[in-house]
């Protein structure tokens, strides 16, 4: 009797070990890719918003204030102080979420920036202060 051919047990358990470690190695790396990338989409809205709060006070002599927030980039508000000319909106788009479904903080005057306004997005976490991606994005330090 001919031998038959195929494969034996021990080939394909090593043959699936491979396959799993390569799996997890490409998974790991993709993780990485997503928290980069969602902190590179933090920078650039925060950045979006700061030339849009420019363009708001560059129009009206100052930032909306705290109250009046990120929805004064897209409609007019109507508390005190009314901007006089008001020309957006100043995105084009919705008020943006961060890149982890939370809001962005607004504040004018700012704590941080006593003479303009902070802009704040606390990382994955939703809180302030953290390292790696719970580390804050704003405008206010060097990313």
């Amino acid at each position: 009797m001919g031998r038959v051919a195929g494969f034996t047990l021990i080939e394909l358990v090593l043959v699936v070990t491979i396959i799993a470690i390569l799996a997890g190695a490409v998974t790991v790396e993709a993780g990485k890719r997503i928290k980069l990338a969602r902190r590179a989409r933090g920078l650039e809205d925060i950045r979006v918003l700061e030339m849009a709060f420019d363009s708001y006070a560059a129009d009206n002599g100052n930032p909306p204030t705290s109250q009046q927030g990120l929805a004064s980039l897209r409609q007019k508000p109507t508390s005190a102080p009314v901007p006089r000319n008001w020309n957006g909106p100043y995105i084009k788009k919705s008020v943006p979420k961060d890149p982890w479904g939370n809001d962005y903080v607004y504040r004018y005057p700012g704590q941080e920036n006593p003479e303009g306004y902070d802009l704040i997005c606390y990382g994955a976490d939703g809180q302030p202060g953290g390292e790696d991606d719970d580390a804050d994005i704003t405008n206010f330090e060097e990313q």
